[in-house]
């Protein structure tokens, strides 16, 4: 007999089989633009300061470090950049000594490359914190001795460092417009997840409580790009005199993320016991009925991403959810697995009314009596 695949070997395979995707290739360009232009904008400033303005001939460290300091990854929030910048610092700092004190041959450059890993290591539990200190200390090391003398490349540092930050905050990434695609993502798949549960509980059908069951797992990814993107854009916004009007609504965003989140996990535990009772034949359509009206609502929250106006429309409506969530109004007579369903649904619509923004109590007020 065959055995089911883990999930995430076959969408490795399938990615693998799949080879190079123009679309997804394209849609990721598309979405590294704003970085791929604020790292342009700071590794030209980086090099007309140190070139133009410094006089150095070769300014090669503080255009790398700018470059290394931010990076395309979604997280660029000032304290990782600072980060990253300290790190290439504390690589070149000390190469410069000890280059003044050992000199350069085989066995020194060995003997720096072990310091500055082992001090880089010993200051962060970052790897890439470490990666990044040894490979500046290399160039240190293995590149001839630029003019004016002694540390001239850890001033090029410095300034590389300090415009990566400052671009940070003045040439920002669109941190809120990132938060909010990763937050659409998200509702898209667990919206297309409802609409699966609601089909298998209608037709009887396992292959799509399956299907819903599959989907549901394969938000955790999104909901940690979400939170990371939250958190980067949080940051930045302290930071940015043009982005600081947006820290209420990315903090009403960070609220909502936390509890769809907590609504999530329940989810997948009420798509898992569906997944499992469903092939007996069973008509199970008033409870369809409830997990289609859950959907809808959580639909209506979804689109409070982009227009907070939709708050009330999806409490009000997640409200008319949880009055009715008694056993005895959605499923008179039915068997003890639908009733323990209908039971679970009730901290799920907790979380989600929460995610509307009201306290847990009064979240709870609006259950239905059981």
């Amino acid at each position: 007999m065959a055995t089911r695949q883990p999930g995430a070997v076959r969408r490795a395979a399938s990615r693998a089989s799949r080879g190079f995707d123009p679309r997804a290739a394209t849609r990721r360009t598309v979405t590294s633009m704003p970085a791929i232009v604020q790292i342009v904008v700071a590794a030209s400033a980086s090099y007309a300061i140190t070139h133009l303005g410094l006089g150095h001939a070769v300014p090669l460290l503080a255009v790398t470090i700018t470059i290394s300091s931010l990076g395309l990854a979604r997280d660029a929030r000032p304290r990782v950049v600072l980060e990253n910048a300290v790190g290439v610092l504390i690589g070149i700092a000390l190469s410069e000594v000890m280059l003044l004190v050992l000199g350069k041959g085989l066995w020194q450059v060995a003997a720096v490359l072990l310091v500055v890993l082992a001090v880089a290591r010993f200051a962060s539990p970052s790897s890439a914190f470490a990666a990044a200190a040894a490979t500046q200390s290399m160039l240190v090391m293995l590149l001839p001795d630029p003019e004016g003398g002694p540390f001239v490349r850890s001033v090029d540092g410095a300034v590389g460092g300090l415009v990566a930050l400052a671009v940070t905050a003045i040439v920002p990434r669109d941190p809120v417009g990132l938060a909010r695609a990763d937050a659409r993502a998200l509702f898209a798949e667990v919206g297309s997840a409802f609409e699966a549960l609601v089909v298998a509980l209608r037709t009887d059908d396992v292959r799509r409580a399956d299907e819903a069951l599959r989907r549901l797992r394969s938000t955790q990814p999104l909901l940690d790009d979400w939170a990371s993107t939250l958190e980067s854009a949080v940051s930045i916004s302290r930071l940015s005199p043009f982005l600081r009007s947006r820290l209420p609504h990315l903090r009403q965003q960070q609220s909502l993320r936390l509890h769809v989140d907590l609504a999530v996990r329940n989810l997948r535990v009420i798509a898992r016991r569906v997944d499992t009772s469903l092939g007996d034949g069973h008509d199970r359509l008033g409870l369809a009925d409830l997990v289609e009206r859950t959907g809808r609502a959580v639909v209506v929250l979804g689109g409070s991403v982009d227009d907070v106006e939709r708050l009330p429309a999806a409490r009000e409506a997640l409200s008319a959810v949880a009055r009715r969530l008694d056993p005895a109004v959605v499923a008179p007579g039915a068997p003890v697995t639908e009733t323990i369903v209908v039971l679970m649904m009730r901290p799920l619509v907790i979380d989600l009314l929460m995610a509307t923004g009201l306290p847990h109590d009064e979240a709870r007020r609006r259950l239905a009596v059981v």
